[in-house]
């Protein structure tokens, strides 16, 4: 149909989903001009073109925003301001020397942080949700930003409602509205108009936009779409900052470690020379420029540079992340649990025989009957898979179901596990039911041997099986959970779904990274076992939802150890399960793409979940598979490793070497007649060191650095500085003694010989520290790390030589000053390399496993901070609905080393 086009605003006062809710359903269909058959293309595009995209926010990266965050720099600001000063005071070669190397060092800090701000729009550009619509009176699955006012939609359990709908048709169904509300109670929905005036809770005549269909399903009509939703309203006024991780935390403790060092120094040296009467203007540029050099300035565009890279391999690979920190999340998975269909297995479940009780209706009949999906141009939409198997079958275009008619529908939910309908036929009225054989069985008047036996003879091989059953029930009009009961079993229906070919080597690579796999799954254990061993995954103990339920949380985690199967477990057993592996002491990731898996998802320290999953399962996790596959996930554990690994190369040289430089200089100028460095020369010997490091993102990793995760420890990070940093003042210390006693150096050869020592040293040292080998050219560098260092070196050296020496107050070395400044750098690296050893060998700071922080309440922050994210910015405003996870997590004191 067609008619005029809502203008969607979201005015003061009621909303227009709040109007819509207080008027007949037939109503606001008019007002909308539109009807059960929806709206017609050419109306569809009219009105998208009016009123936008279904989208609360877009990933929208700004260059002006990222630039402004890299001048926000307070010792920037003070250098330029000192710069200026300089300039107008006479010294204007200094003044623009440094000026040109502080606008470098903002255009490199730019450049890297711009691209990966790219890198992460371009992953949620990636991540879609689907919704079945009706439009021209013809079903068709859309994604849900193409939604707009007056498409009828149709909702089911696990989905997000992807906009405001004035509700239609409803079969049982119930939201849940926390997000909105903050009531964790379902809300029962139906199709009466309500008072204009209620209140959000209330508003049971719609379904809005960001909850979760809880059960039932239902057919509602769009009112509202992106930032005109109730959502939307709420979702624009929320603050713009995300919760810091784990990661980001570590990264930020350290930042402030360096910066409070530099604090520090930065008074002290401003005091010395002002105790010997140096200019003022001097004191203060030379004091900025050594907090600046020992400022990890370049660290927040190390760290961005390589999850933005891991985050563009592993999209190669399928892997998509939600925010780019959740790619070093995904290195620290110690314990996986995963579900069976799809990622064990094909998951293309198939419909093989059927088991038919003598006497008794067809099975695969009765299947077809009590069932939730529906066959639209010769393809079924909607159902589970189990339900779009039967349709696919070939001998369902034999029975005939057009002879029946559907009275009422019970939809399936994971606490009866089964599917039940009224349906009139040849015989009369009759219920129908469909689901889990120990649920149903339980429920039949009886149950032959032979077809308990047929049973158990399928599940034995690996088979899914569901049992169908019927009785009469002449003059019934409504279906409740309690008609459930004196049934006569039809049969048995047999599906299958073949391990995967490729699980198996998956499987041995995630072994050999550490990670202990278990299978988490609502099946039968004996299908599940079946399964396993096909993969030769070891089965050490098998329990059921029967058996975790009967243990207390102490109880649980002592049998998590022995336990490789979790079967016919519902949505509280697994988060339940995932939480006690937390607790005893593991990072642990869960993989699931069902509605049953969104509780584990949000439980688990990684959530993980595949494109094709439900909606709900797509918007707890941080991590999207667009293959189920376990090599890729093994895939993207290896890649987090590396990126910490590369990240911490990083830390370790600013705290090994940079520090040390940095220290030299401050206590340099307190015995020197002169400053030992220009602030022009420190400056540049920075920009020259940071210009090094960013080759180190590309770095080569050891593989025994990516057999176990490694976690941030700020503690042996300060030991790490507090050891290598006075190794390297102790080589300046040396510098400076041969430099002014042995070769009789001047001001100006004494900062040319220091300047090339100490970015030898700053650089070199990379090497040593990049790798536990020993020696460390058993490890080989990257070629770009290795070009980037050898280039640094090289620019260091032959600078006193060039045009630009005058300018930047260098001179000329003569050749004995390289000999003897190349022999200090070569038994630094070697000192340093023995210390390495001696550090390796009573602790390994990389390998071992660090203390952490409160990991419950660092997870919690995580997810409202995906939550709010997704809130604000999601292209894919269903895809902004997640929850907050709610934690059951450890103490501090509970934590594991």
């Amino acid at each position: 149909m067609t008619g005029a086009a809502p203008v969607v605003t979201a005015p003061a006062g009621p909303t227009p989903t709040a109007l819509a809710g207080s008027r007949p359903a037939g109503d606001v269909l008019a007002d909308l001009g539109s009807g059960a058959g929806g709206l017609d293309e050419a109306e569809v595009a009219r009105r998208r073109e009016q009123v936008g995209p279904n989208a609360v926010r877009t990933h929208r990266v700004s260059a002006l925003g990222v630039l402004g965050r890299q001048l926000r720099s307070a010792l920037l600001a003070l250098l330029l301001i000192a710069a200026a000063v300089s300039f107008f005071v006479g010294e204007r070669t200094d003044a623009i020397v440094i000026g040109a190397i502080l606008a470098v060092s903002v255009i490199l800090g730019f450049a890297n942080e711009y691209r990966a701000e790219r890198a992460g729009a371009a992953l949620h550009d990636r991540i879609r949700h689907d919704v079945v619509v009706v439009r021209g009176g013809r079903q068709r699955s859309v994604d849900v930003v193409d939604l707009v006012p007056g498409d009828v939609v149709q909702v089911a359990l696990g989905m997000v409602v992807p906009a405001d709908l004035r509700l239609l048709e409803v079969q049982r169904l119930e939201c849940d509205e926390s997000v909105l509300t903050g009531e964790s109670v379902s809300v029962a929905k139906q199709v009466d108009p309500v008072t204009p005036d209620a209140p959000l809770g209330d508003l049971a005549s719609c379904a809005l936009m960001g909850t979760i269909v809880r059960a039932g399903s239902g057919t509602g009509v769009v009112v509202a779409t992106g930032a005109a939703t109730t959502f939307g309203r709420i979702a624009l006024g929320l603050s713009e900052r995300h919760p810091e991780t784990e990661f980001q935390a570590g990264l930020r403790h350290f930042s402030m470690l360096l910066a409070r060092v530099a604090a520090a120094l930065t008074v002290f040296i401003f005091v010395i020379n002002l105790v010997l009467h140096r200019p003022i203007l001097d004191a203060v540029l030379f004091s900025l420029a050594i907090a600046v050099g020992i400022t990890p300035q370049l660290l927040p565009a190390i760290v961005t540079t390589s999850l933005a890279a891991g985050s563009r391999r592993l999209a190669a690979a399928k892997v998509l992340v939600k925010r780019l920190v959740c790619v070093e999340d995904l290195g620290n998975v110690e314990v996986l649990f995963t579900d069976k269909t799809g990622t064990l297995t094909d998951g293309r479940i198939s419909y093989q025989r059927s088991h038919p009780v003598a006497g008794q209706a067809d099975p695969l009949l009765l299947g077809l009957l009590a069932n939730e999906a529906s066959v639209q141009d010769g393809t079924p939409v909607g159902g589970n898979p189990l339900d779009r198997a039967l349709w696919e079958a070939p001998a369902a275009t034999t029975r005939p179901v057009a002879t029946y008619r559907r009275v009422a529908l019970l939809p399936f939910d994971h606490e009866r596990r089964r599917t039940s309908v009224l349906v009139d036929g040849p015989d009369g009225r009759m219920l129908v039911a469909k689901g889990a054989p120990e649920e149903l069985l339980a429920r039949c008047v009886e149950v032959p041997g032979d077809a308990r036996a047929g049973l158990d003879t399928e599940l034995a091989g690996g088979a899914r099986v569901i049992a169908v059953a019927s009785r009469p029930v002449p003059g019934q009009i409504a279906l409740t959970p309690d008609d459930e009961r004196d049934l006569t079993l039809a049969g048995i229906l047999v599906f299958r779904d073949a391990p995967k070919p490729d699980a198996r080597p998956a499987l041995e690579q995630l072994a050999r990274l550490g990670v202990t796999v278990k299978v988490i799954t609502g099946d039968h254990p004996a299908v599940a076992v079946r399964v396993c061993e096909e993969l030769g995954l070891p089965v050490t103990g098998v329990r059921t939802g029967a058996d975790v339920a009967a243990l207390d949380d102490r109880a649980l985690r002592e049998a998590l150890a022995g336990t490789t199967v979790f079967a016919r477990v519902g949505p509280d057993d697994k988060a339940r399960i995932v939480r006690a592996q937390r607790v005893a002491g593991a990072d642990v990731a869960f993989l699931g793409d069902g509605v049953n898996d969104a509780v584990a998802l949000h439980a688990a320290d990684v959530g993980i979940s595949v494109d094709s999953a439900t909606d709900v399962a797509k918007d707890a996790a941080d991590v999207l598979l667009l293959e189920k596959d376990l090599g890729v996930l093994a895939g993207g554990v290896t890649e987090g490793r590396r990126i910490f690994a590369n990240t911490i190369k990083y830390v370790l040289m600013g705290t090994s070497s940079n520090f040390g430089n940095m220290f030299s200089a401050a206590g340099a100028s307190a015995f020197l007649p002169f400053l030992p460095m220009l602030p022009s020369q420190i400056l540049l010997n920075n920009l020259i060191y940071d210009l090094s490091q960013v080759a180190i993102p590309a770095d080569r990793v050891d593989p025994e650095q990516l057999a176990r995760p490694a976690h941030w420890d700020l503690r042996e990070i300060r030991r790490f500085m507090l050891t290598f940093g006075p190794v390297s003042s102790l080589f300046d210390f040396l510098t400076f003694a041969i430099l002014l006693s042995v070769l009789h150096a001047g001001p100006v050869e004494f900062r040319s010989g220091w300047f090339v020592e100490s970015l030898a040293t700053q650089t070199l040292v990379v090497f040593v520290i990049r790798t536990h080998r020993t020696p460390p050219w058993r490890s080989r560098p990257s070629r770009a790390l290795a070009g980037a260092v050898v280039a640094a070196v090289a620019a260091a050296a032959l600078l006193p030589y060039t045009p630009l020496a005058g300018p930047l107050g260098f001179t000329a070395l003569p050749p004995v000053f390289q000999l003897v400044l190349a022999g200090l750098v070569a038994a630094y690296l070697a000192l340093v390399e023995g210390v390495k050893r001696m550090l390796l060998t009573s602790q390994d700071l990389l390998r071992s496993p660090a203390p952490r922080t409160d990991r419950a309440g660092r997870r919690l922050h995580r997810r409202a901070a995906r939550f709010t994210s997704q809130q604000r910015t999601a292209v894919t405003a269903a895809g902004s609905a997640s929850p907050p996870r709610r934690r059951t997590g450890r103490s501090t004191g509970q934590r594991r080393r």
